[in-house]
């Protein structure tokens, strides 16, 4: 299975309403949208992904333009991307293996290695520079500190509990193991577990993020600090269009956008 994204240019969406009001304005209830393209890749198939999920794919390899419902809102835009994909391939979703830009509107997501190595009652603490490109340890950006064991029985492993009596007949407590996290992180070269956690929203730059592990007994760990990230929000598309001013000499419409 393969898939194509260079050689895809103009893509171009056009809003198409779904009926017209008595008094002359169009009605927009589903969001159907007419997406436009242009492709250099004869003899195949494209697919049309919005926000980062399947939308719908073209009939046959000539076809450079599909209708899609768009999810419509006024505060985020959508992100709309076409791929070129082999004819056997056509019904495949490759959502999993496109690379997506973050659309959470300019907030960040970290992901922490929990791993057996860290002990009862600690706590992660997250911390950013503000683009300054000094991390300031002095106050976490995370409102509360973040258990890493919020259940004790998810630090039990082998050993700890009735063998046999648990998960894939192992330990009868649900500890970290096979199936459940990063493969080859944890002891024994099993699994490790990881802790997901979503930044607020962001003005555009870039940052560096740091996080200190805190033990039950307040022992405060070293800083694993994060390579930098640029944060780019989501547009903020126009939510109003009118007419401004039209000089009939000269044929000239000047139009008003409100965003």
């Amino acid at each position: 299975m393969s898939y194509m994204r260079d050689g895809i240019q103009n893509v171009r969406v056009f809003a198409l309403p779904d009926g017209v009001r008595a008094d002359g304005r169009r009605a927009t209830v589903f969001g159907a949208s007419l997406v436009t393209w242009h492709s250099s890749h004869a003899g195949m198939f494209h697919q049309v992904y919005l926000n980062g999920r399947f939308a719908g794919v073209t009939l046959d390899s000539q076809q450079r333009r599909l209708v899609v419902q768009v999810p419509g809102s006024f505060r985020s835009a959508v992100r709309v991307m076409v791929i070129a994909v082999a004819p056997a391939d056509a019904y495949v979703d490759f959502a999993d293996n496109l690379a997506q830009a973050t659309v959470n509107k300019g907030r960040v997501r970290l992901s922490l290695l929990r791993s057996q190595t860290l002990p009862l009652g600690a706590t992660a603490n997250i911390y950013y520079d503000n683009g300054t490109g000094q991390i300031d340890y002095a106050r976490p950006l995370n409102a509360a500190p973040l258990p890493i064991w919020p259940c004790m029985h998810d630090k039990a492993g082998f050993g700890l509990a009735q063998l046999g009596m648990g998960d894939f007949g192992y330990d009868s407590a649900a500890s970290i193991g096979f199936g459940k996290g990063a493969l080859g992180h944890g002891q024994f070269g099993l699994d490790a577990d990881t802790i997901e956690w979503l930044s607020p929203a962001l003005p555009l730059g870039t940052y560096r993020f740091g996080v200190r592990i805190t033990d039950a007994s307040g022992t405060e760990g070293p800083a694993a600090e994060m390579p930098s990230i640029t944060v780019v929000p989501a547009i903020q598309p126009a939510v109003g269009l009118s007419v401004a001013a039209f000089d009939q000499p000269t044929n000239e419409l000047t139009l008003s956008i409100a965003g």
